[in-house]
């Protein structure tokens, strides 16, 4: 059994990047061998064309995060209550309704049966059950006059991790350039640092660039509460690869070119598909997969993620990677470097 402590570091507060840098690809990029040979280079997110070889394939997550979070009323007593979004039970929401993974405030004074309106009544939810080891987990069932997305965006803001404390003057800062479908409770924060003109620069030298999508939810940061890694027990994630996409994947690494996930949700979603059979396959559905080290990687062969908690599912993935002992030295001299960390710090390219 492997001890959840055996993934812990220490971090100054300082270095929690509250808000973002005034352009995305001015983060600082760590650039780490998977192998544990040399030192670390640092170097800067824009540089990462440089990196890149042609015939590289990026895979980009294009989820777009939620106005998940949800300012309502009990009906009856008028008391305030708030919402949180994690995901939908369905992957695609009907107009007239849908069930959702919830967190609610204050969850205790929220008993089954009991409705909760929203945008001036346009917007209604109603508490099913208690889901999951979190004491605010609920189901809730929404209902609306209208089309459920159009209500949620006009009632709903989107939600940043708790220890960002400072406001968010710009939300997209919080989407990537390339998010196309709504569904993530958080984003996926490697890709943050892409700007459409990096985009260019990185297809010019010859590397493709295929989207991918994983919904994201809460349960990604948190920390893990066992003693031991193998207890704790994965959240599950609405997944999609199409067709093309995987058989492009599979293309490349047949010519042994390199697949690069970006972030640790592309990780997840790709060496999930190549689970089953060894080799990428399109799928569509939900997964639960867990890396941490022994994992053996079957579909990336490079990383671009950001540094992640202590204790967290993120940071074992990437431990499972490139080794736990190379990726605490290296998360040591970041520190020592004052990287920026976490959802609007810096990033590593691991390969």
């Amino acid at each position: 059994m492997m001890r959840t402590d055996l993934f812990d570091y220490e971090l100054p507060p300082e270095l929690i990047a509250q808000t973002p840098l005034p352009e995305r690809d001015a983060s600082r990029l760590m650039v780490l061998a998977r192998d544990g040979s040399g030192r670390p280079e640092h170097r800067f997110f824009r540089d990462l064309p440089e990196l890149l070889r042609p015939g590289d394939v990026l895979a980009l997550n294009n989820t777009r995060v939620l106005p998940a979070r949800l300012l309502g009323r009990k009906e009856g007593t008028g008391g305030r209550v708030e919402v949180l979004l994690l995901s939908p039970r369905t992957p695609a929401p009907p107009a007239d309704g849908i069930l959702w993974d919830v967190l609610l405030k204050p969850a205790r004074r929220l008993k089954p049966g009991q409705t909760v309106v929203f945008a001036g009544g346009r917007l209604r939810g109603v508490v099913r059950s208690a889901d999951g080891g979190d004491p605010g987990a609920r189901v809730m069932s929404f209902s609306t006059e209208g089309v459920w997305e159009d209500e949620l965006y006009r009632a709903g803001q989107v939600p940043l991790p708790p220890y960002i404390t400072a406001p968010l003057a710009d939300g997209e800062r919080y989407q990537t350039v390339y998010g196309r479908e709504v569904g993530s409770a958080a984003a996926p924060t490697a890709g943050l640092h892409f700007t459409p003109a990096l985009l260019e620069r990185i297809r010019g030298r010859g590397v493709e660039t295929r989207e991918i999508l994983l919904h994201v939810g809460l349960g990604t940061f948190r920390p893990v509460q066992t003693d031991t890694v193998e207890e704790h027990v994965m959240h599950s994630e609405y997944f999609r690869l199409e067709a093309e996409t995987a058989a492009a994947l599979r293309r490349a690494k047949t010519e042994g070119r390199r697949v690069i996930a970006v972030g640790t949700t592309a990780a997840r979603t790709l060496e999930a598909a190549a689970a089953r059979t060894g080799r990428i396959e399109a799928g569509e559905g939900r997964t639960d997969i867990f890396i941490y080290p022994g994992f053996r990687f079957q579909a990336i062969d490079a990383l671009i993620t950001n540094f992640h908690f202590p204790r967290s599912t993120l940071l074992m993935l990437v431990s499972a990677f490139a080794g736990r002992e190379n990726v605490l030295a290296a998360y040591a001299e970041a520190v020592r470097q004052r990287y920026r960390f976490y959802s609007f710090g810096d990033a590593m390219f691991i390969g």
